[in-house]
Protein backbone atom coordinates (compact mmCIF):
# COMPACT_ATOMS: atom_id res chain seq x y z
CA UNK A 1 0.00 0.00 0.00
CA UNK A 2 1.43 3.36 -1.06
CA UNK A 3 1.30 6.33 1.28
CA UNK A 4 0.05 9.45 -0.48
CA UNK A 5 1.12 12.96 0.59
CA UNK A 6 -0.93 15.73 -1.00
CA UNK A 7 -2.83 18.95 -0.41
CA UNK A 8 -6.37 17.56 -0.39
CA UNK A 9 -9.33 19.70 -1.36
CA UNK A 10 -11.84 20.38 1.43
CA UNK A 11 -15.31 19.61 0.08
CA UNK A 12 -17.45 20.22 3.14
CA UNK A 13 -17.28 20.62 6.90
CA UNK A 14 -20.13 20.41 9.40
CA UNK A 15 -20.29 20.69 13.18
CA UNK A 16 -21.97 17.58 14.61
CA UNK A 17 -21.56 18.84 18.16
CA UNK A 18 -19.91 21.90 19.63
CA UNK A 19 -16.53 20.16 19.56
CA UNK A 20 -17.07 17.35 17.01
CA UNK A 21 -16.70 18.04 13.29
CA UNK A 22 -17.32 16.11 10.08
CA UNK A 23 -14.82 16.87 7.30
CA UNK A 24 -15.05 15.59 3.72
CA UNK A 25 -11.93 15.82 1.56
CA UNK A 26 -11.22 14.93 -2.07
CA UNK A 27 -8.40 12.43 -2.62
CA UNK A 28 -8.89 9.83 -5.33
CA UNK A 29 -5.53 8.18 -4.64
CA UNK A 30 -6.11 7.75 -0.89
CA UNK A 31 -9.75 6.72 -1.24
CA UNK A 32 -8.80 4.02 -3.74
CA UNK A 33 -6.55 2.29 -1.17
CA UNK A 34 -8.10 3.13 2.21
CA UNK A 35 -10.15 0.76 4.31
CA UNK A 36 -11.99 0.71 7.61
CA UNK A 37 -9.81 1.15 10.68
CA UNK A 38 -7.04 3.13 8.96
CA UNK A 39 -6.25 6.79 9.58
CA UNK A 40 -4.82 9.89 7.92
CA UNK A 41 -2.23 12.32 9.22
CA UNK A 42 -3.30 15.95 8.77
CA UNK A 43 -0.73 18.75 8.80
CA UNK A 44 -1.25 22.28 10.07
CA UNK A 45 -0.45 25.36 8.01
CA UNK A 46 0.77 27.15 11.14
CA UNK A 47 4.55 26.74 11.07
CA UNK A 48 4.97 26.27 14.82
CA UNK A 49 2.87 23.07 14.73
CA UNK A 50 5.19 20.70 12.91
CA UNK A 51 3.78 17.31 13.85
CA UNK A 52 0.74 15.92 12.03
CA UNK A 53 -2.52 15.05 13.79
CA UNK A 54 -3.76 11.47 13.26
CA UNK A 55 -7.50 11.23 12.51
CA UNK A 56 -9.38 7.99 11.92
CA UNK A 57 -11.22 7.44 8.67
CA UNK A 58 -14.97 7.56 9.22
CA UNK A 59 -16.22 6.97 5.69
CA UNK A 60 -14.80 6.16 2.25
CA UNK A 61 -16.50 6.98 -1.05
CA UNK A 62 -14.25 5.22 -3.54
CA UNK A 63 -16.49 5.98 -6.52
CA UNK A 64 -16.16 9.73 -5.95
CA UNK A 65 -12.64 9.61 -4.51
CA UNK A 66 -13.68 11.13 -1.19
CA UNK A 67 -12.79 10.54 2.47
CA UNK A 68 -14.75 11.58 5.54
CA UNK A 69 -13.04 12.35 8.84
CA UNK A 70 -14.97 12.91 12.06
CA UNK A 71 -12.84 14.33 14.87
CA UNK A 72 -13.01 16.20 18.17
CA UNK A 73 -11.23 19.53 18.69
CA UNK A 74 -8.79 19.12 21.55
CA UNK A 75 -6.05 21.67 20.82
CA UNK A 76 -4.72 24.31 18.46
CA UNK A 77 -4.13 21.87 15.61
CA UNK A 78 -7.62 20.43 15.46
CA UNK A 79 -9.10 23.89 15.96
CA UNK A 80 -7.20 24.95 12.84
CA UNK A 81 -8.77 22.07 10.92
CA UNK A 82 -12.22 23.02 12.24
CA UNK A 83 -11.82 26.46 10.63
CA UNK A 84 -11.41 24.92 7.15
CA UNK A 85 -14.15 25.60 4.64
CA UNK A 86 -15.09 24.21 1.21
CA UNK A 87 -12.42 25.11 -1.33
CA UNK A 88 -9.54 25.17 1.17
CA UNK A 89 -6.59 22.82 0.89
CA UNK A 90 -5.26 20.72 3.73
CA UNK A 91 -2.00 18.68 3.69
CA UNK A 92 -2.66 14.99 4.34
CA UNK A 93 -0.69 11.72 4.39
CA UNK A 94 -2.33 8.33 4.09
CA UNK A 95 -3.76 5.85 4.22
CA UNK A 96 -1.89 4.79 7.37
CA UNK A 97 -2.18 1.80 9.70
CA UNK A 98 -3.47 -1.71 9.14
CA UNK A 99 -7.25 -1.43 9.45
CA UNK A 100 -9.85 -3.94 10.65
CA UNK A 101 -9.74 -7.56 9.43
CA UNK A 102 -12.27 -9.09 7.09
CA UNK A 103 -14.85 -11.28 8.80
CA UNK A 104 -16.51 -14.30 7.21
CA UNK A 105 -20.00 -13.42 6.02
CA UNK A 106 -21.43 -16.39 7.95
CA UNK A 107 -20.26 -14.93 11.25
CA UNK A 108 -21.70 -12.13 13.38
CA UNK A 109 -19.87 -9.09 14.76
CA UNK A 110 -20.37 -6.65 17.60
CA UNK A 111 -19.03 -3.19 16.70
CA UNK A 112 -18.28 -1.29 19.90
CA UNK A 113 -17.43 2.41 19.72
CA UNK A 114 -16.86 4.77 22.61
CA UNK A 115 -16.73 8.55 22.26
CA UNK A 116 -14.50 9.64 19.40
CA UNK A 117 -13.84 5.91 18.83
CA UNK A 118 -17.30 5.78 17.21
CA UNK A 119 -16.40 7.30 13.79
CA UNK A 120 -14.02 4.54 12.59
CA UNK A 121 -16.68 1.94 13.38
CA UNK A 122 -19.02 3.47 10.79
CA UNK A 123 -16.87 2.46 7.82
CA UNK A 124 -16.47 -0.98 9.42
CA UNK A 125 -20.27 -1.26 9.52
CA UNK A 126 -20.38 -0.24 5.85
CA UNK A 127 -17.65 -2.62 4.66
CA UNK A 128 -18.19 -5.84 6.61
CA UNK A 129 -20.35 -8.41 4.84
CA UNK A 130 -21.29 -10.28 8.01
CA UNK A 131 -24.23 -9.68 10.36
CA UNK A 132 -23.46 -6.62 12.48
CA UNK A 133 -24.74 -5.04 15.66
CA UNK A 134 -23.39 -1.66 16.75
CA UNK A 135 -23.14 -0.51 20.35
CA UNK A 136 -22.21 3.15 20.74
CA UNK A 137 -21.16 4.74 24.01
CA UNK A 138 -21.60 8.48 24.63
CA UNK A 139 -20.94 10.87 27.45
CA UNK A 140 -24.01 13.12 27.16
CA UNK A 141 -24.68 13.88 23.46
CA UNK A 142 -25.20 11.53 20.53
CA UNK A 143 -23.67 11.83 17.07
CA UNK A 144 -23.59 9.52 14.01
CA UNK A 145 -26.11 7.06 15.51
CA UNK A 146 -28.58 7.38 12.63
CA UNK A 147 -25.82 6.64 10.11
CA UNK A 148 -25.24 3.19 11.62
CA UNK A 149 -28.89 2.18 11.42
CA UNK A 150 -28.98 1.03 7.74
CA UNK A 151 -26.35 -1.64 8.52
CA UNK A 152 -27.95 -3.44 11.47
CA UNK A 153 -29.32 -3.00 14.99
CA UNK A 154 -27.89 -0.10 17.00
CA UNK A 155 -27.78 0.17 20.80
CA UNK A 156 -26.49 3.11 22.79
CA UNK A 157 -25.27 3.89 26.28
CA UNK A 158 -24.75 7.18 28.11
CA UNK A 159 -22.76 7.87 31.24
CA UNK A 160 -25.64 9.64 33.00
CA UNK A 161 -28.43 7.43 31.66
CA UNK A 162 -30.11 10.29 29.77
CA UNK A 163 -30.56 7.94 26.80
CA UNK A 164 -30.04 4.25 26.17
CA UNK A 165 -28.39 2.12 28.83
CA UNK A 166 -26.91 3.93 31.81
CA UNK A 167 -23.18 3.22 31.82
CA UNK A 168 -20.82 2.07 29.07
CA UNK A 169 -20.98 -0.08 25.95
CA UNK A 170 -20.54 -3.32 27.88
CA UNK A 171 -23.43 -2.37 30.16
CA UNK A 172 -25.53 -2.04 26.99
CA UNK A 173 -24.25 -5.38 25.70
CA UNK A 174 -25.23 -7.11 28.94
CA UNK A 175 -28.56 -5.34 29.34
CA UNK A 176 -29.67 -6.31 25.85
CA UNK A 177 -28.25 -9.82 25.89
CA UNK A 178 -26.05 -9.21 22.86
CA UNK A 179 -23.53 -11.72 21.61
CA UNK A 180 -21.48 -12.36 18.47
CA UNK A 181 -18.66 -14.44 17.01
CA UNK A 182 -16.28 -11.47 16.76
CA UNK A 183 -15.91 -8.13 18.56
CA UNK A 184 -14.37 -5.04 16.98
CA UNK A 185 -13.85 -2.09 19.31
CA UNK A 186 -12.43 1.41 19.34
CA UNK A 187 -12.47 3.85 22.24
CA UNK A 188 -10.58 5.01 25.32
CA UNK A 189 -8.11 2.62 26.94
CA UNK A 190 -10.27 1.75 30.01
CA UNK A 191 -13.07 0.72 27.67
CA UNK A 192 -10.74 -1.41 25.54
CA UNK A 193 -9.29 -3.08 28.63
CA UNK A 194 -12.78 -4.02 29.78
CA UNK A 195 -13.75 -5.26 26.31
CA UNK A 196 -10.61 -7.40 26.14
CA UNK A 197 -11.42 -9.02 29.49
CA UNK A 198 -15.08 -9.51 28.50
CA UNK A 199 -14.14 -11.23 25.23
CA UNK A 200 -11.45 -13.40 26.84
CA UNK A 201 -13.84 -14.64 29.52
CA UNK A 202 -16.28 -15.77 26.82
CA UNK A 203 -13.82 -17.04 24.22
CA UNK A 204 -14.86 -14.43 21.66
CA UNK A 205 -12.42 -13.34 18.95
CA UNK A 206 -11.66 -9.68 19.61
CA UNK A 207 -9.89 -6.88 17.74
CA UNK A 208 -9.06 -3.54 19.35
CA UNK A 209 -8.26 -0.24 17.65
CA UNK A 210 -5.97 1.68 19.99
CA UNK A 211 -6.04 5.43 20.50
CA UNK A 212 -2.55 6.78 21.18
CA UNK A 213 -0.74 10.10 20.83
CA UNK A 214 1.42 9.93 17.72
CA UNK A 215 4.30 11.99 16.38
CA UNK A 216 5.48 10.84 12.95
CA UNK A 217 2.56 8.54 12.13
CA UNK A 218 4.74 6.20 10.04
CA UNK A 219 6.57 4.11 12.65
CA UNK A 220 9.91 5.92 12.69
CA UNK A 221 9.90 7.71 16.06
CA UNK A 222 8.51 5.06 18.48
CA UNK A 223 6.41 7.72 20.24
CA UNK A 224 3.21 5.68 20.13
CA UNK A 225 4.35 2.25 21.27
CA UNK A 226 2.06 -0.03 23.25
CA UNK A 227 3.10 -2.94 25.44
CA UNK A 228 2.68 -6.35 23.85
CA UNK A 229 2.85 -9.99 24.80
CA UNK A 230 5.52 -10.86 22.23
CA UNK A 231 8.84 -9.22 21.37
CA UNK A 232 8.70 -6.82 18.43
CA UNK A 233 11.22 -7.57 15.69
CA UNK A 234 11.78 -3.86 15.03
CA UNK A 235 12.63 -2.72 18.57
CA UNK A 236 13.49 -6.10 20.16
CA UNK A 237 11.38 -5.34 23.22
CA UNK A 238 7.80 -6.06 24.28
CA UNK A 239 6.11 -3.29 22.36
CA UNK A 240 4.57 -2.48 19.00
CA UNK A 241 4.12 0.78 17.12
CA UNK A 242 0.45 1.74 17.12
CA UNK A 243 0.76 3.84 13.96
CA UNK A 244 2.69 1.26 11.94
CA UNK A 245 1.81 -2.16 13.40
CA UNK A 246 -1.72 -1.08 14.37
CA UNK A 247 -3.82 0.72 15.24
CA UNK A 248 -5.82 -2.54 15.15
CA UNK A 249 -4.50 -5.49 17.19
CA UNK A 250 -5.80 -8.86 18.27
CA UNK A 251 -6.85 -8.28 21.86
CA UNK A 252 -4.51 -10.95 23.21
CA UNK A 253 -1.52 -9.28 21.51
CA UNK A 254 -1.57 -6.12 23.63
CA UNK A 255 -1.25 -5.41 27.34
CA UNK A 256 -3.69 -2.75 28.53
Amino acid sequence: MTKIREDALVLRQDALLEDVFSLWIQSEAIAAQARAGQFLSLYCREGSRLLPRPISICQIDRERGQIRLVYRTVGAGTREFAACRAGDRIPVLGPLGNGFPEIDKDKSALLLGGGIGIPPMLEAARELACRKTAVLGYRDQMFLKEEFEPFGPVYVSSEDGSFGTRGNVLDAVRENGLTADVILACGPRPMLKAVKEYAAARGIECWLSLEERMACGVGACLACVCQTKDVDGHSNVHNRRVCKDGPVFRAEEVEL
